[in-house]
């Protein structure tokens, strides 16, 4: 309502502008014969002026006299003709205002009640997570969303699968308690787009296996459940990713889907945040990873986030990327530079790794090389703030930890 009322008044406010300048324009003021005239009559005076100076001689002047006589004589016998300038129609005026004011107003509120969103409340951003909370408790379930899902496409299969798989079925039945039937009858009826009963039997295998899973196990289910629900993430496939994640809080396709859920309760700020570290944890190249890199960008632009990518670091034992570090160039043009000079080209150096880190990620060895360098440079407080945020990104990564380790101690920071 508020919106209606703004709109409605700087519509209001540029219609009286414009009629202001219509109605006052109704009269032109005098005729151009009058101003004419005393052009005509300065410049009599003028030639006066000028022949008592010696500007012009007598003749001259004459001529001059006559000619511009003549010009006003015909200014006058004009403006005989015409007491006042010319002037509006009164009522066109008034009309034409009228007309604006329509236009305007009612252009104005038409557009937005095709293009906007009449009625919709103000929202800020209180307001937009309490929507957020009641639409959470109030979204359909797993039952209710699989009901909307259109029917899926036959996969092409080898000739024979789908046999075997129904004597599959068939021994599964047979056996309920057989833990490893149900996990393959869950890995077949998927690859079939049976995703309803591949989650079912991926909850018998769970349920059979009385607490002795991994996290992840819940994973597989929710991402099951979801698949099944055309990639709605429902209320039990949520509790399944936060059971997932409670025992792994690293799992990639967890995380993933987390942030999905995320998205579609209109938390934006949250899903970027999960999918953002998410991608600082890689590995580079996994298929949650690549879903990230496809939608982060938009999820940002939802978010309010000016989004730089972020390179997730390679898998563990891949070839490790060369550390940053100055080039044969930059060391043989270093050797003509004073010390000064130097001291701010490695710290030029120094401050590219640090932003590059920091909004980027890396691996824990270029880290490592951050921290030694600022040891190098005697920013030990600065060292130390990195060294701490190192230590958080790889809290479960003891290979990673003891170099970090190394280099904090190198540095000045660990006895």
């Amino acid at each position: 309502m508020v919106f209606w009322i703004l709109i409605s008044f700087v519509a209001l406010a540029m219609t009286t502008l414009l009629g202001l300048v219509l109605l006052r324009a109704h009269s032109v003021g005098e005729p151009p014969a009058a101003y004419d005239l005393r052009v005509y009559r300065q410049q009599l005076s003028d030639v006066d002026k000028d022949l008592l100076r010696g500007v012009i001689n007598e003749s001259d002047a004459q001529r001059v006299r006559t000619e511009i006589s003549r010009r006003i004589l015909a200014a006058d016998a004009q403006l005989q003709k015409q007491s006042t300038g010319n002037t509006q129609p009164k009522g066109f005026s008034r009309l034409t205002v009228l007309l604006t004011a329509a236009l305007l107003i009612g252009g104005t509120l038409a557009t937005y009640a095709v293009l906007g969103a009449p009625g919709y409340v103000d929202m800020g951003l209180a307001s937009r997570i309490e929507a957020a909370d009641q639409y959470a408790q109030s979204r359909p379930n797993q039952a209710e969303a699989e009901s909307k899902v259109p029917a899926l496409p036959s996969p092409d299969l080898e000739p024979g699968y789908e046999e075997l798989v129904a004597q599959l079925r068939q021994t599964a039945g047979e056996r309920p308690d057989d833990a490893q039937g149900q996990a393959l009858l869950a890995q077949h009826e998927a690859n079939l787009g049976n995703f309803v009963a591949a989650y079912q039997a991926k909850e018998n295998y769970i349920r059979i296996m009385s607490g002795d899973i991994v996290a992840q196990d819940f994973g597989e289910q929710a991402e099951l459940m979801i698949m099944a629900a055309g990639g709605y993430v429902s209320p039990e496939a949520e509790e399944l990713l936060d059971g997932t994640l409670t025992l792994d809080p690293r799992n990639g396709p967890a995380r993933y889907y987390y942030g999905l859920l995320q998205g579609q309760l209109n938390r934006p700020d949250i899903a970027f945040k999960v999918w953002a570290d998410t991608l600082r944890q890689g590995p580079k190249g996994a298929p949650w990873i690549n879903g990230i890199e496809a939608q982060i960008a938009e999820m940002a632009f939802r978010a309010g986030v000016d989004y730089t990518p972020i390179a997730p670091p390679a898998a563990p034992g891949a070839a490790a990327p060369a550390l940053a570090g100055p080039s044969a160039e930059d060391l043989s043009a270093a050797q003509e530079l004073t010390v000064d000079e130097r001291q701010e080209m490695i710290r030029g150096m120094v401050s590219r790794l640090s932003d590059r880190l920091a909004t980027e990620g890396g691996s824990a060895p270029e880290w490592a090389q951050l921290i030694g360098a600022l040891g190098v440079l005697g920013e030990r407080d600065r060292a130390q703030a990195i060294y701490t945020e190192a230590k958080t990104r790889f809290s479960t990564d003891a290979e990673a930890l003891a170099g970090l380790e190394a280099a904090a101690k190198q540095a000045g920071l660990t006895p």
